[in-house]
C-alpha cells in the first residue's frame, strides 16, 4: 500500500478485508461484512487513506459532514478532520440531547424516527452525508430530508457498501460514492 496508489486501486485493495458469512441473517443469504476491516490495522489504514483521497475531491465543496448512527459515526470523523469541518450526528429518536428536529420514515419492517440537533445546521450549509450501507435507501433518504428541513443542502454522500439489486440510490436526489457493491 504505497502513497502512489490511485483511489480506485485502494478501493480494490479494500475487498481483501471483507468477510463472508453464509446464511446470515437468514438461510440463503451471503452476508458481506465490510466492518471486518476494523479487525485489521492495515485495513483501517487503507480505509483512512481512501477517505483522505475522497477528502481531496471534496475540499472547498462541503461545510460539514453528516454522520448516520451508528456506523457512520466511525468513518465520518476521518473526513471531517481531513477537511477541517464539523460533524453532525443524525441519530434515532431519544439519542441526542437538547432541541431536535425529527423525521419519521418507513422501513421494510416498520417505522422509525431520525433526529438532528436544532443548532447543528445553518441555512445553506453544504453537507456530505456518510453511512456504512445503502440497501433500499430509506434511511439515507429520510436523513437527507431531515437535513434539508433543518436548512442544509446535501451535496453528495458516501457509503462503504451498496446492495445494487435493491436500487436504493434511485430514492436519493444527490450523487453517491459507494466504495464497494454487492
Amino acid at each position: 500500500m504505497t502513497s502512489t496508489n490511485t483511489l480506485e486501486e485502494n478501493i480494490n485493495m479494500l475487498q481483501q478485508y471483507v468477510e463472508y458469512f453464509p446464511d446470515f441473517p437468514k438461510p440463503g443469504i451471503l452476508y458481506k461484512d465490510i466492518l471486518s476491516l476494523l479487525n485489521h490495522s492495515d485495513g483501517i489504514k487503507l480505509l483512512e487513506k481512501i477517505l483522505k483521497q475522497i477528502s481531496d475531491q471534496l475540499r472547498g465543496k462541503v461545510d460539514c459532514i453528516a454522520m448516520l448512527e451508528t456506523r457512520g459515526f466511525i468513518f465520518a470523523p476521518i473526513l471531517a478532520l481531513e477537511l477541517n469541518v464539523p460533524c453532525i450526528p443524525v441519530s434515532k429518536k431519544g439519542n441526542l440531547p437538547g432541541p431536535v428536529i425529527e423525521m419519521s420514515y418507513i422501513l421494510e419492517y416498520g417505522e422509525d424516527i431520525l433526529t438532528v440537533q436544532l443548532n447543528s445546521i445553518t441555512k445553506g450549509q453544504k453537507i456530505f452525508i456518510v453511512d456504512d450501507f445503502l440497501a433500499t435507501g430509506g434511511t439515507l433518504e429520510a436523513a437527507s430530508k431531515l437535513i434539508e428541513k433543518a436548512g442544509g443542502e446535501i451535496v453528495q454522500g458516501l457509503v462503504l457498501m451498496e446492495k445494487l439489486e435493491l436500487e436504493g440510490r434511485k430514492r436519493l436526489n444527490f450523487p453517491m460514492i459507494s466504495l464497494m457493491s454487492e
